[in-house]
């Protein structure tokens, strides 16, 4: 067989840069009528391209047979939403945005983010591939169109619709099999004068947090400052700005421009590529060692669950989301370990964590279970969770992070 290619610039991927072995899609929860039937499980072996240093993840799965259809809604998350609200304010005022004026967002979800610009009365559209969360969306008053961005329905969309001001992509650019393509099409929606936003996971943050529950067949790609560059300007867009953001363990917020308007870069892009350079990300043999770490993390995480099932003590999640079942696959734990997880999203309550069949329950399965110890699983989520958690503390019991590493507290 030979080897894959890169998405970027089309060399052939050989090197690893860490092999998590077979696991089923992250967000494909199970009905009880299928736990007795069979699941597939794709490999979750990321490499890195020796030419241009775009650390992917091989396309195993399509990305319509993800995205379809999501269970992911964004407003589950207060913090998401007013870290979005935060954004909008921000926006508006850097780029004296009006009534005039025109955003339109990527990947937009169920409106947590374009509700703040309909608001402020800017004509706002939403671009969303999976209908079901477009649904919401609609509902909620927020025009959205049910479509996967390329440069054709880029074309498509301002030619009904004009150009933007203003493009928004929230960790979407990630999640694209063809990262080239999609950028062109950020490049197809904006104005000639405008800009276009994009957040992203840090790869450097990654690293350095031993954040590999982040690594799951959605993400096609784990882009640093520097391949984000380069594949913005495969489509003729120009890094001019960039904020380094807390969210997801570490993000990367860019603002770039058609590079026939772009300005100088700020004097912020040269500092995080010095980071990223001085973190060896500038160079293939930079990248060597997270097997390693992600190694001593899981055993560690291992450690504790055959620890706390030797003394008869009960652990449970607390919410199901993609991320958290990398690390459970990972790790081979099933429900004999962590008895169930809740979530606040009621599209998951009733169904099962894939792979490892661990059963979803409303939040308030916690009240009446009374766990010993309640492991975090979105824990860049932490500090809004642990409040939502308070109730824990009146019956004794503990809370767990198992990553960047593991914590009792």
């Amino acid at each position: 067989m030979s080897a894959p290619t890169c998405r970027l610039c089309r060399a052939a991927l050989v090197d690893t840069f860490v092999d998590l072995g077979m696991s089923p899609p992250c967000e494909s929860f199970l009905a009880v009528d299928q736990l007795d039937s069979g699941e597939v499980f794709y490999p979750l072996h990321v490499r890195i391209c020796a030419r241009c240093l775009l650390v992917q993840l091989p396309a195993y799965i399509a990305a319509g047979d993800i995205f379809s259809h999501y269970a992911y809604f964004s407003s589950y998350s207060d913090s998401w939403v007013a870290h979005a609200k935060t954004y909008v304010e921000e926006a508006v005022e850097r780029l004296s945005l009006g009534p005039g004026s025109f955003v339109v967002e990527v990947a937009s979800n169920d409106g947590y983010l374009l509700q703040h610009v309909v608001e402020r009365g800017i004509r706002a559209l939403g671009i969303e591939p999976a209908a079901n969360v477009a649904e919401t969306a609609i509902e909620r008053g927020i025009p959205t169109e049910v479509t996967f961005l390329g440069e054709a329905a880029g074309r498509d969309v301002t030619a009904r619709h004009g150009a933007a001001d203003l493009v928004v992509a929230n960790n979407v650019f990630a999640h694209v099999p063809d990262i080239v393509d999609f950028a062109k099409g950020l490049r197809a929606l904006v104005a000639d004068d405008g800009t276009v936003t994009i957040e992203i996971p840090h790869l450097m943050r990654l690293i350095e947090g031993n954040e590999y529950d982040t690594i799951y067949h959605e993400h096609y790609s784990y882009l640093s400052l520097l391949t984000t560059q380069r594949v913005l300007a495969e489509a003729g867009l120009v890094v001019v700005d960039v904020e380094e953001l807390p969210t997801h363990g570490g993000s990367l917020r860019t603002w770039s421009r058609p590079a026939e308007q772009a300005s100088r870069p700020s004097e912020a892009v040269a500092s995080v590529l010095a980071a990223e350079a001085a973190a060896g990300l500038h160079s293939l043999d930079g990248h060597a060692g997270f097997a390693r770490a992600v190694t001593r993390v899981r055993d560690d995480f291992v450690e504790f669950l055959v620890e706390r099932s030797r003394r008869g003590e009960t652990v449970v999640a607390y919410g199901a989301p993609g991320k958290g079942n990398t690390l459970l696959n990972h790790c081979g734990v099933r429900s004999d370990q962590i008895l169930f997880a809740v979530d606040r999203n009621p599209y998951k309550h009733g169904k099962f964590l894939p792979g490892t069949h661990i059963p979803i329950h409303p939040p308030e399965h916690l009240t009446e279970t009374r766990p010993d110890y309640v492991l975090i699983m979105p824990w860049n989520l932490r500090d809004e969770i642990c409040e939502q958690l308070r109730p824990v503390r009146g019956w004794g019991g503990k809370l767990v992070v198992a990553l960047p590493r593991l914590e009792i507290f």
